[in-house]
């Protein structure tokens, strides 16, 4: 038999995975199973409210699990006071007697014959895939209810996880909403490759500077490009010379530390992603948009929110070019939809649920899920796999599951843990 971790034993206990013939202790006594308890992902013993029947005496406990039953003493179970009320050990292999605190022998149950060799086999052809993920070959055939079901979960934990991040800058940010919306969606427009100087400059100019020169754009854009690190040169054309004039004004007024303009990525992009580009819109859209968190919590229609990001008065020197001092003849100014799609996606959809999350508000949650469920699926190379191998990609709601499962599940060969691989695994027969 092959290594084998201990949570594969933990789902041979839990779905009764185990040939149940003639049950008995490593003493000779009989056993019987009556319920096999409640797994336990925290610390203490592995499954709890466990019933088992051992001789004639029907126990009521905890249920420990591990490879060998010297494992007990060699994770020092004997000085944990959680573990004496342990009415079971279960193990592949038995070594050596434990002996609880009363002085009486531990109980216990060896595994090692009794695993189905189909169920091994599935297990070990899960774990050994050399696949894109493990599950690759066999996800076609799993009933479309089960991976929805789980994939649901998944999209919670996605979300969880990343409403962890919100409130830590919320918390940086004292707790101002508007704020920390700006930091976030800041980063959004950056996309991958200029997401952390966009960041960077969220940081470097408070959203409330902008509001006091919302009736001058101009102002505003030199705000952005100059503490984005982009006016330091001597420019010929009017429109940069001017902002430069104004930056060098309000950079003393605000006392403002451009960031480093080599942090900004321009190599291998299509020039409509060009972060000076990004820039332009992202300015156009401060000076667009009053109170723009407030604003995406209250609209509810998807075509609504992507309303809040088009149109916005990008200033025309823009639309011919795509960086300073280099002129092409037509640009388009606009973000695309599938650029505000992903905004709604990361940006708006994660703020609704963290604000709902933050409220005790299902209402926010919900608007959360449903507005996944309104975008249309992201493509990319792990979605394509996935739809390659049979899953219907419906909306964002999947593709954002497909996105966790295969971080958090696939990528780390945690089927055990994967309501999808315990489906595979269960029709062992």
């Amino acid at each position: 038999m092959m290594d084998i971790p201990e949570d594969f034993l933990h789902y041979v206990w839990q779905f009764r995975s185990f040939n149940y013939s003639g049950l008995a202790t490593t003493m000779g006594e009989k056993i019987k199973v009556i319920s096999t308890g409640l797994l336990n992902k925290d610390a203490g013993p592995d499954f709890s409210n466990a019933k088992i029947q051992i001789g004639s005496t029907i126990w009521a406990g905890q249920v420990e699990i591990h490879l060998k039953s010297s494992d007990w003493i060699k994770h020092h179970h004997q000085n944990d006071g959680s573990y004496d009320n342990v009415i079971l050990h279960v193990v592949l292999e038995h070594d050596e007697d434990v002996v609880r605190n009363d002085g009486s022998i531990l109980p216990v149950l060896v595994l090692k014959n009794r695993i189905p060799q189909t169920l091994l086999d599935k297990y070990y052809g899960l774990i050994l895939n050399l696949n894109d993920f493990p599950c690759k070959i066999q996800v076609k055939d799993v009933d479309p209810l089960i991976v929805d079901s789980f994939l649901a979960r998944v999209v919670i934990e996605r979300f969880e996880l990343k409403t962890t991040q919100v409130f830590e800058r919320l918390a940086q940010l004292k707790g101002n909403w508007d704020e920390t919306f700006y930091h976030f969606l800041a980063r959004n427009f950056g996309f991958k490759v200029n997401g952390s100087p966009f960041e960077l400059l969220a940081k470097a100019i408070p959203q409330h500077y902008f509001a006091r020169h919302k009736d001058h754009p101009e102002q505003i854009e030199a705000l952005v490009f100059g503490a984005a690190g982009f006016l330091n040169d001597g420019f010929k054309e009017e429109y940069p010379a001017k902002l430069k004039k104004e930056f060098e004004y309000l950079k003393q007024k605000y006392n403002i530390k451009p960031i480093e303009v080599s942090l900004w990525k321009f190599m291998r992009m299509r020039p409509q992603n060009f972060p000076t580009l990004r820039l332009a819109q992202f300015a156009a859209l401060i000076v667009q948009s009053n109170h723009l968190f407030s604003k995406v919590m209250d609209v509810k229609d998807v075509s609504e929110l992507r309303r809040l990001f088009e149109n916005l008065p990008v200033n025309d020197y823009w639309k011919h070019h795509y960086h300073f001092k280099k002129e092409v003849e037509d640009v388009s100014v606009q973000i695309g939809k599938v650029s505000i799609d992903n905004i709604l996606l990361n940006t708006v959809a994660l703020f609704l649920f963290a604000y709902g999350k933050h409220t005790a508000s299902q209402f926010y949650i919900n608007r959360a899920i449903q507005l996944l469920e309104h975008l249309p699926a992201e493509n990319n190379a792990v979605t394509e796999r996935f739809v390659a191998a049979g899953i219907k990609m419906a909306h964002a709601f999947t593709s954002q599951g497909i996105l966790q499962l295969k971080k958090q599940y696939c990528d780390q060969k945690k089927c055990l843990s994967c309501g999808i691989g315990i489906k595979i695994l269960k029709n062992e027969k």
